[in-house]
């Protein structure tokens, strides 16, 4: 038995949690509405503040599954009460971010500044022009936009300029050494 998938799902006070047919979840928070099919396959049943997801039989995709809809469903609930959020850094003599209304101006070294949208869902601080923090309720949404932006100046490894998670630790390379004769 899947030990993530046979813990259950805690449903904290404000939060309204409707399961649909077919396994179609619907989470009401205070940061928002999440909705998302999850497997059919597996059965969802909410009992008080509680939701269990049980498997119909311990073949592999099944079991796979299992783990996969129970950590879904913990991540709507979580994003919907608490919110998710990833914060990036920018490094480079003259690299720097600012936000025009709802663009994101990145000025990473390029012979133009790059424009990126926000998008549904997703909101970007610019605390301060060399840190930036995107938040929003849907762990994937998040993850994915956050990635994006990471990707238009991956940092590289001789000078560590572009953009990285905070979190994130870059290995140095060594640059070149003298000529040999």
């Amino acid at each position: 038995m899947s030990r993530i998938g046979r813990m259950p799902v805690a449903v904290p006070a404000g939060v309204e949690v409707k399961i649909a047919d077919g396994n179609l979840v619907t989470v009401k928070g205070p940061k928002g509405t999440l909705t998302q099919q999850l497997s059919p396959a597996m059965t969802l049943k909410q009992e008080g503040a509680e939701i269990h997801v049980t498997r119909p039989n311990d073949e592999k995709e099944n079991r796979a599954l299992h783990g996969l809809t129970r950590a879904l469903l913990h991540n709507m609930v979580v994003g919907v009460t608490e919110g998710y959020k990833k914060e990036l850094d920018i490094n480079g003599v003259g690299y720097r971010a600012a936000k025009e209304g709802k663009k994101l101006v990145l000025t990473i070294g390029y012979s133009h500044p790059v424009e990126v949208e926000e998008i549904d869902g997703i909101t970007i601080d610019v605390p301060n022009p060399n840190h930036l923090v995107v938040s929003g309720c849907d762990k994937q949404k998040v993850g994915q936009f956050a990635a994006e932006l990471r990707e238009k100046r991956p940092p590289e490894p001789y000078k560590g300029k572009g953009i990285k998670y905070t979190d994130e630790v870059i290995r140095r390379k060594v640059g070149k050494t003298g000529v040999k004769k």
